[in-house]
């Protein structure tokens, strides 16, 4: 096998480390996002528990405007089901993605919304 480093190995390592430094409590649950080629997924998950308290994504909403606009509205959806069910602090787990574009979308929309990282 050759020490060539592909898109996908470099993912998983980031994914791995970051995942390694960031983890949710009761008090403060983790903000997890992913992002595919086509639509984004946010959870909000206590670690401790094991439990996902509140999860949202783009295929379940109605497609209007650009990626981008789509992980907006993830973002502000994904805070307020979380402050419905009593969570106004998360940690933020970008899964090894860069916070750039789509990602970025979703976390200042989530902050207006009312959530604090």
């Amino acid at each position: 096998m050759s020490d060539k480093r592909t898109p996908t190995i470099h993912a998983r390592r980031a994914r791995r480390k970051a995942r390694g430094q960031v983890s949710g409590t009761e008090v403060r649950p983790r903000l997890s996002v992913y992002r595919s080629s086509k639509h984004i997924y946010a959870q909000v998950i206590d670690d401790v528990n094991s439990k996902t308290l509140v999860s949202v994504s783009s295929e379940q909403l109605e497609k209007t405007g650009t990626k981008s606009d789509m992980s907006a509205v993830v973002g502000k959806k994904c805070a307020e089901l979380a402050l419905q069910v009593g969570v106004k602090e998360v940690v933020f787990d970008r899964a090894g993605f860069r916070y750039h574009g789509r990602i970025k979308a979703l976390a200042e929309a989530a902050r207006e919304a009312g959530l604090e990282f």
